[in-house]
């Protein structure tokens, strides 16, 4: 019992060491951008979803989930009208392969701008992805072009991300808590589901064949907003996966609502929930490690089969 004790102590002496690694690193690390300039940045968005400076405002001004208060493709996507264009007719990745992370790696960096616990909460969020795929993420060495630079940005606050590697100095925001609330950082969750989005994974309710699953409640949505629930058309690459409800990708049940009693969507099958903000469902687990593949390997993918195996909410 002693000695079970002392290694308990041992493995938790080793982690924060770790930890406090990762913060020195991110803290003094010379950034190629001017840490005031990033404050304040102009995300791309799809010309045909653009909404008006008015409607941005109502957003922010309302107690809209801040995955929904940037006002972005969805709410927290941020993409080009080249990709826009695809995804509309079911983006695939293999074609467009520079749109993943090379090598399976994403260098990364987290602002020191978070405070201890909110940093702490989004580096679980990194090494749970680390843990459940193939793909690693690690500390930016300062040199490689392309990386992900996890920032609280001021203008648009929220929670948001591009879909697959941008390139460059990637920004990925997660506003940290305030006096209204915890935003982005209650826990883990909603970092894990932006970094989702950094890797390449979209909404699911935006599946072309969610109407078999959800319904949606256009009456319910604020006006301007609907095109935030368009769905993809039929050669969406993700349907060798069941449908899930318990995906950290599928919308709340009340984003985008004109009322926080009404719901903008529903599920067709009685007692299961929708929005779940803690954790990967086996089927995210599957579909990112088979969009890095993970899975094509037998070796490998038996092990991230067992991992993936062990989820469900």
């Amino acid at each position: 019992m002693l000695r079970c004790k002392k290694i308990r102590k041992m493995r938790s002496f080793i982690y924060m060491c770790h930890l406090f690694c990762m913060v020195v690193i991110s803290f003094t690390i010379a950034l190629p951008i001017n840490k005031n300039s990033v404050n304040v940045i102009h995300p791309v968005v799809p010309d045909i979803v653009r909404i008006s400076n008015q409607n941005l405002l109502r957003l922010y001004e309302s107690s809209q989930d801040p995955e929904v208060r940037p006002g972005l493709l969805e709410g927290d996507i941020a993409v080009t009208n080249k990709y826009f264009d695809y995804w509309r007719v079911g983006l695939r990745w293999d074609v467009f392969p520079d749109k993943l992370w090379e090598n399976r790696t994403v260098p990364y960096v987290i602002s020191a701008l978070y405070d201890a616990a909110d940093y702490v909460k989004i580096y679980k969020a990194i090494t749970y992805i680390n843990y459940m795929t193939c793909i690693k993420f690690v500390p930016w060495d300062g040199k490689i072009k392309d990386f992900l630079l996890i920032w609280p940005i001021m203008y648009p606050k929220g929670c948001w991300s591009f879909v697959g590697k941008f390139g460059g100095a990637q920004i990925l925001s997660l506003e940290p808590p305030d006096e209204k609330g915890p935003n982005c950082l209650e826990n883990e969750g909603k970092a894990i589901h932006e970094l989702m989005h950094a890797l390449g994974i979209f909404h699911e309710h935006s599946r072309a064949d969610r109407d078999v699953y959800i319904d949606i409640h256009y009456e319910n949505i604020i006006l301007g907003f609907k095109s935030n629930f368009d769905k993809q058309s039929p050669e969406n690459a993700t349907y060798n996966y069941e449908y899930g409800y318990d995906s950290i990708m599928h919308y709340g049940s009340h984003f985008f609502s004109v009322d926080p009693s009404k719901p903008t969507m529903t599920p067709k099958t009685s007692g299961v929930t929708i929005g779940q903000r803690k954790a990967m469902s086996k089927t995210d687990c599957l579909k990112l490690n088979d969009l890095y593949g993970c899975l094509d390997k037998p070796e490998e993918a038996q092990i991230y089969y067992n991992i993936c195996k062990v989820l469900g909410l």
